[in-house]
Formats: C-alpha cells, sequence, structure tokens
C-alpha cells in the first residue's frame, strides 16, 4: 500500500510542476489599456518617458510621452512562449531617428496579474525596459 501512495504522491508532484507553455496568441496578457515607462538603459541609467499602450485579440497600439522615444504605432504581436513575445511595428518610419528605438521583434516578457514587463537586451551595449500596469 505504501508503494502505491509514494507512486501517486510523485505523480501528483510532477504534474503540480508543470507550466503550460503560451502558443500563438493565447494570451497572458489581458486586452486593455497599458501605462507605464519606456527606459532605455545604458550603463543602469537613461532618460524615462511616459507611454499607454493597447493590447487588443487583433495587436496593439502605443504612444509616448517623448516623440520616437520609444517608437509607437500600432502593428501586431505573438506569445512566442511564457517568457517570449515578438513585436511587429505597422507603421512607416523616417530615417532620423534610431531605428532600435521602434518597438519590433522579440522580446523577454514578464506577466504578473495586471503587471506586465517586456525587455530586449542589445548584446550589453543597452537594454530596453517597458514597465506597464493594465488599467
Amino acid at each position: 500500500m505504501k508503494p502505491i501512495l509514494f507512486g501517486l504522491a510523485a505523480i501528483a508532484i510532477v504534474l503540480s510542476s508543470c507550466k503550460k507553455e503560451v502558443d500563438g496568441n493565447d494570451s497572458i496578457i489581458r486586452p486593455g489599456t497599458y501605462t507605464g515607462t519606456f527606459q532605455r538603459q545604458v550603463a543602469g541609467a537613461g532618460t524615462i518617458s511616459n507611454l499607454t499602450v493597447t493590447f487588443s485579440t487583433a495587436g496593439w497600439t502605443g504612444e509616448s510621452q517623448y516623440a520616437k522615444y520609444p517608437a509607437l504605432c500600432h502593428g501586431s504581436y505573438k506569445l512566442n512562449s511564457s517568457h517570449q513575445i515578438t513585436f511587429e511595428n505597422a507603421c512607416a518610419w523616417t530615417a532620423e531617428f534610431d531605428w532600435t528605438l521602434i518597438l519590433s521583434g522579440d522580446y523577454k516578457i514578464v506577466v504578473d496579474n495586471n503587471y506586465v514587463e517586456f525587455s530586449k537586451d542589445y548584446a550589453g551595449a543597452f537594454k530596453d525596459i517597458y514597465k506597464l500596469v493594465r488599467q
């Protein structure tokens, strides 16, 4: 009897520790309007910009306190896993600014209830960090 109980307990522990991977837009981001900040950190410091991003099942739209810092507009997103999100920015941009400021490409993502943080590290040279709270 003890081996059966031990086996069942072990199975229960293994199953309870499994995490669901997110596929496609099986959104861990709840649709709605999020407000927060963006910072490009260079040596741990950088200008902070207030921003608003609205997520829907169809995509995202955003605006920033400073023009093109970061460069937001609208586009689509895909959650590749529970730790990575890919943004596509559908806007046309002019050439007079740093295009790495465009919200586009792969970002590490952390979601905790209404808090969303996504970041991108540029080979240690600098890091972009978005910190948002659902309103």
